[in-house]
């Protein structure tokens, strides 16, 4: 019987994941080709022969999206399996009439196919769209579950966006771990929060693999999901955070809403920022398509280092990146902090270098925001010309790490950091009780 030819369209995570734990060392299926979008420099390479299994022996091919109406034809596909995430619904459905014009079949994978059994409790941390506070809301999770004795391991999300076979099974227990695996500035951006902190990190490419490490050194595993995607392993607790700023969003974008019908908790972030009709929109929504999910009120308040540094100056304001690219998100804490202190915004688009020219032709709605794009060597050198070379009096750094660290800023700068406090009951303490 011929095997069903299938290209699973990815962009370096949720795809390398279904491709795993459903097609790979399955003979009905032929994994023709990943293609891939979202992340610079992540196509034209392989699925390495070494994590494809026995039936791939010279690996998969990574193709640009952008060729996928033209491979569909080429190489007389069935079936296109789609597989990112931070999408709007609409988006999704253009793509699918693509492909069904094409002459394939689209779809995607549901959970029970795609979600791990773990042997110890999980607890997932997702949400509707990308840059609502996972991060904040992990952190929190992950102290709550520390002072009641939890031995606590965080996994993340893959961001394998380098040497595939090295980074199969990643863990992270010191800062030093981070130039280990040559994380790029997202990658830290997620791990260095948590080690900081004391808590072990484990991610990588092949999540049973990576599952099977992180359960013998913990009592309870902390999902730290990416973008607006399901988690890999099926948790125990699903808690998902919302963003009342984007109201209407929760149920707009792929596979955010499908997060938001199987949560447990929802939790309502940046109430303080939000309008209170935007908030009381989201809670309709909510109780719309889940209406057994318990609601969590709570906000970010921003803290600043020193806040003499920007008051009434010109600032350049730097913001967590994929939160301004492909999340949308018109602006964050940075922007937040120039408001509150007086500070005229610098635009950074007259004086951005190398590849940060092709990052806002791509995302035309960023704006007066730099983002800190660092997939790579090039782009982090391209990022500290950028800043360098901005007219400013000071720089504003928002981003999850101390971007000074990577970078050389030749102005005076201060970061803003922020943390998940949540306002009334039930909190996420009441929401973790049962472990």
């Amino acid at each position: 019987m011929l095997s069903r030819r299938i290209i699973i369209a990815g962009a370096a995570g949720r795809d390398f994941h279904n491709f795993n734990t459903v097609f790979r060392d399955h003979k009905e299926y032929t994994v023709v080709a990943f293609t891939a979008t979202q992340i610079p420099n992540i196509n034209n390479r392989k699925y390495p022969a070494e994590l494809a299994g026995s039936l791939y022996p010279h690996g998969i091919p990574i193709k640009p999206e952008e060729s996928l109406a033209d491979l569909i034809k080429e190489y007389g596909i069935d079936e296109v399996m789609f597989s990112y995430s931070d999408v709007s619904h609409e988006y999704v459905m253009h793509l699918g009439a693509l492909v069904n014009a094409s002459g394939a079949a689209f779809s995607q994978l549901g959970t029970k196919a795609t979600m791990l059994k773990s042997r110890v409790p999980v607890v997932a941390v997702c949400a509707v769209r990308t840059g609502c506070g996972k991060s904040q809301t992990t952190r929190r999770i992950s102290q709550i579950l520390k002072e009641k004795g939890k031995r606590t391991v965080v996994v993340r999300h893959p961001m394998p966006y380098g040497d595939l076979v090295a980074q199969r099974v990643q863990r992270f227990a010191t800062i030093d771990d981070l130039k280990k695996h040559h994380c790029t500035i997202e990658e830290m951006e997620e791990f260095e929060p948590h080690i900081a902190r004391g808590s072990v990190v484990y991610a990588g490419v092949d999540y049973q693999a990576v599952l099977t490490e992180a359960e013998k050194e913990a009592d309870v595993i902390l999902w730290d999901g990416g973008n607006n995607d399901l988690p890999f392993f099926k948790p125990d607790i699903h808690v998902v955070v919302v963003d009342p700023l984007r109201p209407g969003h929760e149920i707009s974008y792929y596979p955010g809403e499908t997060n938001l019908r199987l949560a447990d908790y929802v939790v309502i972030n940046k109430e303080v920022e939000a309008l209170v009709e935007d908030i009381e929109k989201v809670r309709r929504n909510i109780s719309s398509v889940n209406p057994t999910a318990q609601i969590i009120d709570a906000a970010s308040p921003i803290r600043i280092e020193n806040p003499d540094i920007i008051r009434g100056k010109k600032v350049l304001v730097i913001e967590d990146g994929p939160t301004v690219t492909h999340g949308g998100m018109k602006y964050g804490a940075g922007i937040v902090a120039a408001k509150r202190y007086g500070a005229h915004v610098i635009d950074p688009r007259p004086y951005l270098c190398g590849s940060l020219v092709a990052t806002f032709q791509q995302y035309p709605g960023i704006g007066t925001l730099l983002p800190a794009m660092g997939y790579g060597e090039k782009q982090i050198k391209d990022l500290q010309q950028t800043i360098n070379a901005t007219d400013c009096d000071a720089v504003i750094i928002a981003t999850p790490i101390d971007l000074r660290r990577i970078v050389e800023v030749n102005k005076p700068s201060v970061r803003v950091l922020y943390e998940l406090q949540e306002i009334g009951r039930p909190n996420l303490e009441d929401a973790l009780a049962e472990l």
